[in-house]
Formats: C-alpha cells, structure tokens, sequence
C-alpha cells in the first residue's frame, strides 16, 4: 500500500484535504439559492438534535445600577426546566420605554470570564486585560452607541462554571460535549437554544422594537451567531467577528475548537460559509483581522469569499459587508455601528 500510515493527524488531513461539504452551495441565481436554502436549513436544523421544551422565564432584575449615562442591570431568567441564565442588560438611562428601541444579542468567547469583559465590566484585571487586547467590550460600545443590549454567559462560562474552564487537563466544553452526546444532546445547541430564549427574553422589555433585535460575537461569540442567526430569523441582522473560515484548517488540520461549538456531522454537509449563508438575505456584516492568529486571515478570506458567492446568488450582495482591518483576533468596531445602524 502507497504512503502507509499510522498517524491519526495524519489520516483525517488526508480524508480532509479531498472533502467537499455534501449540501455546499454551488449556485449561481436566486432559483438555485432559494432550493438550496430550503433543503439546507432543514438539514441544519436536523443536525442540531435534541432541543429543550421552554420554561416560562420568570426574569428577575437582581440589581440595577447607572454608570455614564447607561443603566446596567444583572438579570437572571430560566430557559428549561433544569437551567437558568444570567446576563448583563446595558441600556441608555435615557432610553424611551414605548418598544421603539433596537436591541443586539452580544456573545462572548471562550474565555474564563464569559459575559463580564463584553459587558464593559473593568472592576477586575483580567476583564480589563480581556477587554484592551481585544476591543472585547462591544456588549458596552453598543450601548453607549444607543442599543439596549444583553450579554448572557454561555454554559461552562462565568457564572454558569461551576469549577472554571477546564476539569484536570480537559477543556470543560470537551468532557460536556461527550456527556451530552450520548443523551443526543449537543452544548452547541443548548447554547443557541439559550440565545434565542434571549431574544425571547428582549421580546417582553417594554424599551424593545421586536422587529429590530441583531446579533454579534467574536471567536467562540462568531460561532455562536453564525448558528443562531441561521437558526431563528427573529436576528435582523449581524455582526459574525473573527470566524467564517474552511474547517478543512482550523477545524482539522488544527482542531482549533471545542465541544461546544460542533454538532456531529457538520462539515459532512456545511463548510462555516455555508451555514453563514443560511443567513441570506438577511443583512451580515463579517470582521476579519489581518493578524488574527486563532483564524488565519488567508482561510478567513477562503470563506468570505465563499459567502459573497451565496449572497449574490440570493440578491442581497450589497446587504453582505466585510470589514478586513490590520488587526488582530479582535472587535473591529470600524463598521458595526454604522451596519447595525442602517439595517437595525
């Protein structure tokens, strides 16, 4: 047998390096995107499992404070039977309450400290670290800019981790996503699930327009609203920071994800494009640093281009914008406010 081998890195790069996604679109018109949209989004939806049965919320505001000019509330609320979020709410403190107002679903990353550096929160070093190598406190930024916005933690993060990150040696999401799978219960889908229990969460503030509720995430927050915007059209429009990129390179040649962020069977059908494109038409802007070092810059151009392709195809080319900035795994911020503006 020619070029034997006993490497298991070595076995799925080479199963990789051939591979195209089963249900990859390759259209070029509206006819092609709207047949494959259709069968696209089912099978995603399929992929995804198990969903919990909604709880009634029973949201709480724990405790309200302002601090320049905006109010920051701690809000707790249950999404299933066996768990609860909790969240940071920024708004204007002098926000009109008459449904009239914009509000953005902000997702934090795979840090230790979950929903706090997006929030603004600088009462530690380690948020404030978070927060300046990143521009990670887009959750504030957006406030400050006019929108009501939450930042949940995600499960495993912030509040929601019980014993940190990790258990020994193993990143947490890992050991959850193996306990679940055998239930047929994936974390990544648990989290959607909690992000649109979010929005439903937006739906009862007496400030929000529920027409005019988007999204936006960085790294591990990209994932998540890539997912969730192609799962719930109540997401307007969004903002997908540091993500769309082949997962033939950071998924298996450099396995640079978690449990909580795959689904099995995904890259037999979607590359990330593709499951971005199931956001179309909708309006998408997509952030790419130049020397983002988790996502490289030439696979995230891959992708982008991938997803202009889907765009055109389905008439909204000029409602996809891409922000390509000299900087890092990071927030840009050079086009979100303006994007969110016209399209929120």
């Amino acid at each position: 047998m020619a070029r034997r081998n006993f490497s298991m890195i070595e076995y799925f790069d080479r199963i990789a390096a051939a591979h195209r996604p089963e249900m990859a679109f390759d259209g070029t018109d509206r006819d092609d995107f709207e047949a494959w949209w259709d069968e696209a989004h089912a099978k995603f939806m399929e992929l995804l499992g198990r969903w919990p049965e909604p709880a009634p919320l029973d949201a709480e505001v724990v405790v309200s404070t302002e601090e320049d000019g905006i109010i920051r509330e701690r809000v707790v609320f249950d999404v299933e039977e066996h768990m609860s979020v909790p969240a940071v709410v920024l708004r204007p403190a002098e926000m009109a309450e008459n449904g009239s107002n914009a509000a953005i679903v902000c997702s934090h990353g795979h840090g230790q400290f979950g929903k706090e550096p997006v929030a603004g929160n600088r009462t530690a070093p380690g948020y404030v670290s978070d927060i300046e190598r990143m521009n990670y406190d887009y959750g504030w930024q957006m406030a400050k800019h006019g929108y009501l916005t939450i930042s949940p933690d995600l499960r495993v993060f912030g509040e929601r981790s019980s014993e940190g990150t990790m258990v020994g040696s193993r990143d947490k999401c890992n050991v959850h996503f193996i306990r679940g799978a055998i239930l047929g219960i994936y974390t990544l889908t648990l989290n959607i699930f909690d992000m649109m229990r979010c929005i439903d969460y937006l739906e009862t503030r007496p400030e929000v327009d529920p027409e005019r509720i988007g999204m936006m995430g960085l790294s591990q927050g990209g994932t998540m609203t890539t997912f969730t915007a192609a799962a719930d059209p109540r997401i307007r429009a969004a903002d997908i920071i540091g993500y769309i990129n082949p997962w033939e390179g950071f998924g298996v040649n450099r396995a640079n994800f978690c449990g909580s962020q795959i689904v099995p069977e995904i890259y037999r059908y979607f590359d990330t494009h593709d499951i971005a494109g199931l956001i179309a038409p909708r309006p998408l802007l997509v952030e790419a640093g130049a020397h983002d070092l988790c996502f490289y810059i030439e696979d995230q151009l891959e992708g982008i281009e991938e997803l202009r392709k889907i765009y055109a195809a389905a008439g909204a080319a000029e409602d996809l914008w891409v922000d390509v900035h000299p900087g890092p795994h990071a927030f840009a911020g050079n086009l979100a406010f303006e994007f969110f503006d016209k399209y929120l």
